[in-house]
């Protein structure tokens, strides 16, 4: 039998909070985690030769726990990129979730259209592109545009995940993406420079000029310079796509909160972001429930 391996989470690393506080929001029935993730077990699922950090092991089962905990009947799990382009991980949660839960995958040009399929069937919904090069290392866009045309025909979309100061640089190419394309945490900008500023309103014309362009307003943990646990900074750049698109938005607590190093967030405290951002039950109920079930579940919800 060959030896399982062994990995040492990266130094100064931290581990999600085991002890959550139960958030004052409770999320209305049918609620949808629309960002999270699965990390191992290593020992079980090994991380990817490339991978730029080692994280801690966080299974499928913490992760629906915390899902029933905060009050969500349903998760979007999103490939990490420690995982590079195995899926297994990802896979194994879906099916764990029995029909609860949707993946987004990350693949290459050599996938075939039967590792597609087998996919699709499992619960994957789209394909990330990650350009955050502290992260991973990105493909040629020759290379994720081919994949873009592939998973279309599948009902797919790209998710993107990028830094503000690069969206000027890939502006022309995400426009030109044949898929929806959901935008990771609200494109990460930078909040000094004000949600009324000059690159935060460059995102806002993204999504004004492409109709097929959502964003996830998620993560004011990794955005925030005021910090916890009203992440107040971040509240002005939310709120403002939540109200400019209310029918293309997204959120999710990002559990386990990879590559954060400045504290460990209370997921209970990024739920009761929630109303902060959402100020009404009709944004909240679109937020949480109609939008992420009409992209990941059309066929029972449509």
């Amino acid at each position: 039998m060959s030896e399982l391996p062994h990995y040492e989470m990266d130094e100064g690393w931290r581990v999600f909070d085991p002890d959550p506080s139960a958030p004052v929001f409770r999320p209305p029935a049918g609620a949808v985690d629309a960002h999270c993730h699965v990390f191992g077990p290593g020992n079980i699922f090994p991380y990817a030769a490339e991978r730029k950090y080692t994280p801690c092991d966080a299974p499928k089962e913490k992760l629906m726990a915390l899902r029933d905990f905060l009050g969500f009947e349903r998760n979007v799990i999103v490939q990490a990129s420690c995982h590079g382009k195995d899926n297994r991980a990802l896979v194994d949660a879906l099916q764990y979730a029995d029909g609860l839960a949707r993946g987004i995958a990350t693949v290459g040009t050599g996938i075939s259209d039967a590792e597609l399929t087998d996919l699709n069937a499992a619960g994957v919904r789209g394909v990330r592109f990650n350009f955050v090069k502290r992260l991973a290392d990105a493909s040629p866009r020759a290379a994720m545009a081919e994949i873009a045309a592939r998973i279309k025909p599948l009902g797919w979309h790209c998710v993107i995940y990028f830094e503000a100061a690069d969206l000027p640089d890939l502006y022309d190419f995400v426009s030109e993406l044949p898929t929806v394309v959901v935008v990771d945490h609200i494109g990460r900008p930078d909040v000094t420079l004000g949600a009324d500023g000059e690159e935060f309103n460059l995102f806002v014309r993204l999504m004004h000029e492409n109709q097929n362009v959502w964003s996830k307003v998620s993560c004011p943990d990794r955005l925030s310079l005021s910090g916890p646990p009203e992440y107040s900074d971040v509240v002005p750049f939310a709120r403002r796509i939540v109200e400019a698109f209310p029918d293309r938005v997204l959120w999710g607590t990002d559990w386990p909160h990879p590559n954060l190093k400045t504290h460990t967030p209370d997921d209970g405290s990024l739920v009761d972001f929630i109303p902060q951002i959402a100020r009404t039950a009709e944004l909240q109920q679109q937020l949480l429930i109609d939008n992420p079930r009409n992209l990941y579940w059309p066929e029972e919800f449509t």
